[in-house]
């Protein structure tokens, strides 16, 4: 073996290490490339997952018709919002009461609404259409508060149990001199859906403030 020839193959033997090294590093490199990348994607995943599980928690879908109508009829759009999630959780059907769409109208109460609305050309078929059965919901809704005198325990225990048993409670309540609590509505249901819909009015209103005009 020449000596030129020995030290050519030390210094390859001698560049091998370096060469696993600068690839190691290379490696090394990208991947901490790679997990830098997905810190940052999960950093920018994290507020839209955490928003998609809160829209599906608490669904809004409607919302300019929401405040179309709450502007119209003046009434809070997030006790609309609350009204809708209580009654179907904005995917609308039909009741085996025969009520219909997000805000569960009857027909026979949608008839009564078009007539004091001149709603002339009304049609039960209307209520499958978001923007009739808010609109007549939203009415519905007004005239209740209007009757109760803005009490919207009563309006909404009307608006789920119905104007004679919220009287015939009412009347009671009024008999022991004192005001109708919901603790005092004896039908479990209604007193349920008043508890909801309070509730989900306060988190409507702060949970979806830009969409339902708050700011």
């Amino acid at each position: 073996m020449s000596v030129e020839y020995s030290r050519r193959d030390y210094s390859t033997y001698r560049a091998r290490p370096r060469a696993r090294i600068r690839r190691r590093r290379r490696r090394l490199t990208a991947l901490l490339g790679v997990v830098a990348l997905i810190a940052v994607g999960a950093v920018m995943l994290v507020p839209l997952a955490k928003r998609a599980i809160e829209h599906f928690e608490l669904p809004l879908q409607y919302a300019s018709i929401i405040r179309q109508q709450a502007a119209q009829k003046h009434i809070d759009p997030a006790l609309i919002a609350a009204v809708i999630y209580a009654e179907t959780r904005f995917n609308p059907r039909t009741s085996v009461t025969g009520a219909e769409g997000l805000m569960q109208i009857e027909p026979a109460t949608a008839r009564f609404l078009a007539r004091r609305s001149h709603g002339y050309t009304f049609r039960t078929a209307d209520l499958g259409t978001p923007e009739v059965n808010i609109a007549y919901g939203t009415y519905y809704l007004r005239y209740l508060l209007n009757e109760y005198h803005g009490s919207k325990l009563l309006a909404l225990a009307a608006y789920n149990g119905g104007e004679t048993n919220v009287n015939d409670w009412l009347a009671a309540a009024q008999a022991q001199h004192r005001t109708l609590r919901i603790s005092d509505i004896p039908l479990a249901q209604t007193r349920g859906y008043v508890a909801e819909v309070l509730t989900k009015q306060r988190a409507y209103r702060k949970q979806y403030a830009r969409e339902l005009g708050y700011g």
